[in-house]
């Protein structure tokens, strides 16, 4: 029988935070700390991603360092078609034997578009072939509405991103290569007193420094005719929570740069992160049939802390679903059921819950007393109504 039991949470109850109106064409923003979604606005429509599909290049990268293919001293050949590459460049000629660590500093710092036809050529042996690579990779990370026909973002008709995919792979480059992540606060490289002054990290948000709420430390800009000026951004307070936005489609640089100060912002002053429920806190109990204990407790395994907007008011709801009774024998750690927490116009947010404690078979006295409420149960449901 399935079981839902209302709760009261006496801890937080929300008004809903005023949305953020953005001027982009489209826009993500997530809380990488409570995995949350804050705003979405066109986030699935593929887009020219210009050279914020940079990103997908690194991650390619990162993954052949990790997977021992490459070392940071590994050196690339640099082709004609490299050095021909036109926009932004760290100018690197057919001469030069650049390092997988020039060629990171050269696709983060400087936006090379050069330095990219150099990694895909020296992973994949050809552009075209390494960018199927980058598709079909995508793909598997689950970015379903990406598909790559270069590996720098030049502008062509199939190469395509949605902002929530430019987000999925912030969040990876984040979360799954924190050993090079670094790299992207980076704010200037001079590949062989090459690259001039303005070919440096054009992210506005790095110029802010670490005074303020927040520190900013990546990740990618991106600029063209098609694409508009877009940015794929992350910023992280004090307290260790992290955010990661993109927006794309703007009308300028200046607009880049206050739309993505003012989004973070928002994104940190209109929501706070509260524990809701600590680690093996029950919050409800569960029937057990033929046990040595008629009910367990139902507990979380882990905190559950999740996002509210920083006004509040009444308006949370939490509700304990499980399928019930249960049957003995039941043991501590058992996954049992669900705590379903409803916050307005935020996600609802699932936890699983688990049994508190061990539940033994209770031998024939418990399963003589079962067999007499089931057939009690049976009888009332059977009963002729007056």
């Amino acid at each position: 029988m399935f079981k839902r039991l209302c709760l009261a949470l006496a801890l937080l109850a929300a008004l809903p935070a005023q949305a953020f109106e953005t001027r982009a064409t489209a826009a993500w923003v997530y809380d990488v700390t409570t995995h949350t979604v804050l705003l979405d606005k066109n986030a699935d429509t593929p887009l020219p991603p210009a050279s914020m599909s940079k990103l997908m290049t690194l991650n390619m990268l990162f993954e052949a360092l990790r997977d021992g293919r490459v070392t940071m001293d590994t050196t690339f050949a640099v082709s004609t078609k490299a050095r021909e590459m036109g926009g932004s460049k760290m100018f690197v000629e057919e001469r030069d034997r650049p390092t997988v660590e020039d060629l990171i500093h050269g696709i983060i710092i400087n936006s090379g578009n050069d330095a990219c036809v150099v990694v895909a050529e020296g992973l994949g042996g050809t552009e075209a072939d390494f960018a199927r690579q980058m598709t079909a990779r995508a793909k598997a990370l689950g970015m379903n509405n990406s598909t790559f026909a270069n590996s720098s973002g030049w502008p062509h008709p199939d190469h395509k991103m949605s902002v929530h995919d430019l987000g999925i792979l912030a969040t990876r480059l984040i979360e799954e290569f924190p050993e090079f992540y670094p790299y992207f606060a980076m704010t200037g490289f001079d590949y062989k007193n090459r690259v001039p002054s303005n070919a440096q990290n054009r992210n506005p948000l790095l110029q802010l420094g670490p005074d303020g709420d927040w520190t900013a430390d990546g990740l990618k800009t991106g600029h063209t005719q098609e694409a508009g000026y877009g940015l794929v951004g992350s910023a992280v307070q004090k307290d260790g929570r992290r955010i990661v936005f993109v927006l794309t489609g703007l009308a300028s640089e200046a607009d880049r740069a206050q739309e993505g100060e003012q989004v973070t912002n928002w994104a940190f002053r209109q929501f706070v992160q509260k524990t809701m429920v600590k680690a093996g806190q029950r919050v409800a109990e569960a029937e057990v049939w033929m046990g040595n204990a008629v009910k367990v407790g139902l507990v979380p395994q882990k905190d559950v802390s999740l996002l509210v907007p920083a006004l509040t008011q009444d308006g949370i709801t939490a509700e304990v679903s499980y399928t019930g009774p249960l049957t003995a024998p039941v043991v501590a750690g058992q996954p049992v059921g669900e705590l379903v927490i409803r916050v307005p116009d935020m996600p609802e947010h699932r936890v699983p819950l688990v049994a508190e404690g061990d539940v033994a078979n209770g031998g024939f006295r418990a399963r003589l007393t079962t067999a007499a409420q089931v057939l009690i149960a049976r009888f009332q449901q059977e009963a002729p109504t007056s």
